[in-house]
């Protein structure tokens, strides 16, 4: 049902037996074995002159294969001569490239060390002038704030002095003039009490010398009756 045919199968035919070679003394069997000695000979010197060649081009190709060898190693010792030389001259070079940025580096160092230090002087020397600079400001800045301090303290004072003056003199004005009053209003009122006094003792009296004249009378008028 629709498979793979199958293979073909072949059979082999054995191949026929060589032939039967009969010698037979003709003249065509010499000129045969002539043929073939000439044939054998052509091959020998065939093989003579290809192994001469064989030998001539090995030598060649040997001493094409030895000069190569020598110019390769020639080239290499060569090669080999020229790296050395070129990195003897490269780590020569490198070297005082080297000791060049070695010197160039100290040197910048050294420069810039010097530099700093310099530049640390001048800020110290800067630094210090600031400082006294400074506390020559600060000293006279307190100076002048003692110095005002101290004259408006003296001001103060003044006015304290003057304020406590005035005061004074308003209160020994105010108390001569309260001591005035009063004494104007004792002498008023000692005034008053004794005009009161008086005019007490004139009533009295008046009174009295009513009654002795009214008392006088009524005698009088007793006696009469």
């Amino acid at each position: 049902m629709g498979g793979r045919p199958p293979a073909p199968r072949v059979e082999y035919i054995p191949a026929p037996p060589p032939p039967v070679t009969v010698s037979t003394p003709t003249q065509s069997l010499r000129t045969q074995t002539e043929l073939t000695k000439a044939t054998g000979e052509q091959t020998r010197l065939n093989m003579e002159t290809g192994a001469q060649l064989d030998r001539i081009n090995e030598e060649f190709y040997t001493g094409q294969d030895l000069r190569r060898y020598r110019a390769r190693g020639a080239e290499e010792r060569l090669l080999a001569q020229t790296r050395g030389q070129e990195e003897r001259l490269t780590t020569g070079e490198r070297g005082r490239q080297e000791r060049l940025t070695v010197g160039e580096r100290g040197a910048q160092e050294r420069l810039t060390t010097g530099e700093r230090g310099r530049q640390e002087r001048l800020t110290t020397q800067t630094r210090g002038a600031e400082e006294r600079l400074t506390t020559a400001t600060r000293g006279q800045q307190e100076r002048l704030t003692v110095g005002e301090r101290g004259s408006q303290t003296r001001q103060t004072q003044a006015q304290l002095l003057a304020g406590q003056e005035r005061q004074i003199g308003l209160r020994g004005t105010e108390e001569r003039a309260t001591t005035r009053t009063r004494g104007q209003e004792q002498r008023a009122g000692i005034r008053e009490s004794g005009s009161e006094a008086r005019r007490t003792a004139l009533q009295q009296e008046q009174f009295r010398r009513y009654k002795e004249n009214r008392d006088f009378q009524q005698s009088r008028q007793a006696y009469k009756s």
